[in-house]
């Protein structure tokens, strides 16, 4: 990507919770820039320090050491000017629930300085959201909605999202990927939190790994996703048949059998495998994409896919089942 201006910017950005240096650091030494013009992802799994982050953007929290910036501006000495210039979607929105969605929609906008009321009837017919409401009569999902529109409807040179598409039907995340793509198109920008990789890879230029506080890698989404690997479960007769063949097959690691069923991470092409299964009936055949976690681990454990338990890694709903046989 062509060099370009720096618009969000974290410098040795650590936060611990709790006094004291034994409290655990939610986030630890953290630098990261985002450029004008691209829609950056932030994953991570559930607490890995996301959201964190983005309170310290916004000045909601102060950190522990380190400093962010946005627009060049130092984020707690100029934190309302940063926040006038800024669309905020939180993970978590906390609405005022006997008020009518459009009385909470203008009241935002006149702390903005001003509202299209047409460009936010286009949002309302993009997201098929009726503003008519009280904001306690909306399904998740609609809330979700409300708080897009309040995030986009200034046209804010940057848009902070937390999770953005929670609670969406796959419809409504389609017109949210359009949107971002417009928003990215007129020259803004996205910084956009998210635990799911089909979210992010859908839209974004570039994402930032974190976990557990840490971060792993910024990489080009290409790049991410090209962890060549998935979980193929197979369903037969007689497992005991083909258990020993499995692991000299080129490409196969990670052989686990429950019941009729052998499952094994697989790496390569198809064929290989299926040989191995030519003269036993298959009764089923399921392939899973790997996990973000897993494809974290291929990128940024050495490539070992793992429970942390110690047991051999298997996709997580199998895990599940796994653990409610032996309840």
């Amino acid at each position: 990507m062509e060099s370009k201006e720096v618009v969000l910017q974290t410098t040795n950005l650590s936060k611990r919770y709790g006094r004291g240096s034994t409290s655990p650091l939610a986030l630890d030494d953290l630098s990261l820039s985002v450029r004008r013009g691209e829609i950056f992802g932030y994953l991570g799994p559930n607490g890995a320090g996301k959201t964190t982050t983005i309170r310290i953007l916004l000045d909601l929290i102060r950190p522990t050491l380190g400093s962010a910036a946005i627009f060049g501006l130092d984020a707690q000495q100029h934190s309302l000017e940063i926040r006038q210039r800024v669309g905020f979607l939180p993970g978590e929105l906390a609405l005022w629930s006997g008020e009518r969605a459009i009385n909470v929609i203008r009241y935002f906008g006149r702390m903005r300085g001003g509202l299209d009321m047409n460009y936010v009837r286009e949002l309302c017919d993009r997201f098929q959201f009726d503003f008519s409401k009280r904001v306690r009569q909306y399904s998740t999902g609609n809330k979700r909605k409300l708080g897009l529109i309040l995030a986009v409807m200034n046209r804010p040179e940057l848009l902070i999202l937390d999770e953005p598409t929670s609670g969406l039907d796959p419809l409504m995340q389609q017109e949210f990927n359009r949107l971002m793509r417009e928003f990215r198109a007129d020259g803004h920008t996205v910084f956009l939190s998210s635990h799911l990789l089909s979210e992010v890879q859908a839209i974004c230029d570039r994402v930032a790994i974190l976990r557990a506080g840490q971060l792993k890698a910024v990489e080009h989404v290409e790049t991410l996703t090209q962890a060549d690997f998935r979980w193929v479960t197979v369903k037969v007769k007689d497992v005991s048949a083909v258990a020993d063949r499995l692991d000299r097959v080129p490409g196969i690691s990670q052989v686990t059998t429950r019941h009729e069923c052998v499952t094994v991470r697989l790496q390569g092409d198809f064929d290989p495998l299926l040989r191995a299964f030519e003269d036993q009936y298959v009764i089923d055949l399921r392939v899973k994409e790997p996990t973000l976690e897993e494809i974290f681990l291929e990128f940024y454990d050495d490539g070992r896919a793992h429970d942390p338990t110690g047991a051999p890694a298997v996709p997580s709903e199998d895990r599940v089942a796994v653990m409610k046989e032996h309840a």
